[in-house]
């Protein structure tokens, strides 16, 4: 079921431009051209959150712009779909990216998608500039007090399949303080692995306390019925760079 065995049903896990990789920040290009990212989640409606069997996900009301991202090195607003996250069973791995080789314990995943030039959700994660990942990494600290809204609901969506309201939520408070990223072009990390996603890490972490983090680790792969599956270690590995350049919107 793993990651090194997707290739068989979908070959473009082999492909040119997968996603995560390690971002080698000696390598990575600063380029004076990128824009600083602009976040306007004001007005942002969440509706649900749920488990999807690999990830806890909460999702929005995706029908205008006014939930979005621009700048960066977009030319259209991106709007919020839906964020969901990346851990470990232990703090010694969990994110997707890594830096200079170094795992988070976690990573955070804001999907946003391009409606000025698709119709839908669907056709832009199929497109090769579809969408826009915006990728935060948690470490351990002390309590993030806004974090605690969502590691409350956990709870409600133990099983995998299972959906419940969540509203009034604005993911503003899980960006850190810093802006400045790295970007390339990638892919989904999970199947379909559509080579669709424009990304963004974000190079400051936030910080979750454990207890927060051990939150995550309650969730189970499997459905109420099934033999239970504790969810962790549900990142993909990185991914050969295969020639693409990384940019930098800041000097390192």
């Amino acid at each position: 079921e793993g990651p090194s065995e997707w290739h068989k049903a979908y070959p473009i896990a082999q492909g040119n431009r997968q996603s995560p990789i390690d971002i080698d920040s000696a390598r990575a290009v600063y380029d004076p051209s990128l824009q600083p990212l602009v976040i306007s989640y004001e007005s942002c409606t969440s509706l649900s959150i749920s488990n999807t069997g690999h990830s806890v996900m909460v999702e929005f009301e995706d029908t205008d712009d006014r939930t979005a991202i621009s700048g960066g090195p977009f030319q259209n607003p991106f709007r919020l779909k839906q964020f969901h996250f990346h851990w470990g069973t232990t703090h010694s791995q969990g994110s997707e990216h890594t830096i200079d080789g170094k795992p988070f314990p976690c990573e955070l995943h804001l999907v946003h998608w391009n409606a000025r030039k698709y119709a839908t959700f669907g056709e832009a994660a199929a497109a090769p500039d579809g969408l826009a990942v915006v990728g935060v990494f948690l470490e351990i600290g002390k309590e993030h007090a806004s974090m605690n809204r969502l590691t409350d609901a956990l709870y409600m969506v133990k099983f995998k399949g299972t959906k419940a309201q969540f509203r009034g939520f604005n993911p503003k408070c899980l960006l850190p303080l810093s802006l400045d990223y790295w970007t390339y072009l990638g892919s989904l990390t999970t199947p379909p692995l559509n080579e669709s996603v424009t990304w963004i890490v974000l190079k400051e972490p936030i910080r979750i306390s454990v207890k927060q983090l051990e939150k995550f680790r309650m969730l189970l792969f499997t459905g109420e019925e099934d033999q239970r599956i504790q969810m962790a270690n549900n990142f993909r590995p990185p991914q050969p760079l295969k020639g693409r350049i990384v940019r930098a919107s800041f000097k390192a």
